[in-house]
């Protein structure tokens, strides 16, 4: 087959698995930086994007592990911005990028309920990561009511198998 020729059926391949696909390739990697979240959040939840991507391998979690929001309590009036202080019980406190067994990080979830357990969690305003194994956090909240959860992660933000997920509280912003 000739050069040319080999160019175009490239191209058209490309072309017919895009199309297949029916979204563009997923970002190559995430922002390498976790910092406490500031930047004031949509009163309204965000629409979660349709991904039919595969599940990933799970970590697993011991029976028993569990996260908590320490503060605030449940049903407390607050001003912005909000200190959350996130528990671990029965778990290490890992980082991002360590794959040391039975260990994660904080993922707090805002105005939005679990997301697909089998899949990375997102990373938007609505789903903040702590990478850095953060135990607390300020975040910046309109005022109104506002539901937060907490979410640990696996290395690659995965949650584990099962999920350790916290009870969601519901707090008032004034």
């Amino acid at each position: 087959m000739k050069k040319p020729s080999l160019k175009l059926l490239s191209v058209a391949v490309l072309g017919l698995c895009l199309t297949a696909c029916g979204k563009p390739p997923a970002p190559a990697a995430e922002a390498p930086a976790e910092s406490p979240a500031t930047a004031p959040l949509a009163a309204e939840p965000l629409a979660a994007p349709a991904d039919t991507a595969a599940p990933v391998p799970r970590n697993p979690s011991p029976e028993g592990a569990s996260v908590t929001i320490l503060a605030p309590a449940n049903g407390a009036v607050v001003s912005s911005p909000v200190k959350v202080v996130f528990d671990l019980q029965g778990m290490v406190l890992a980082p991002a990028g360590d794959p040391t067994p039975n260990s994660g990080h904080h993922h707090l979830l805002i105005d939005v309920p679990a997301p697909d357990l089998g899949l990375p969690l997102p990373k938007d305003a609505q789903h903040l990561h702590f990478g850095q194994a953060q135990t607390e956090a300020e975040i910046t909240l309109p005022p109104g009511q506002h539901t937060l959860q907490l979410l640990l992660g696996d290395t690659n933000h995965v949650p584990h198998n099962p999920p350790v997920l916290s009870v969601p509280i519901t707090i008032t912003v004034q």
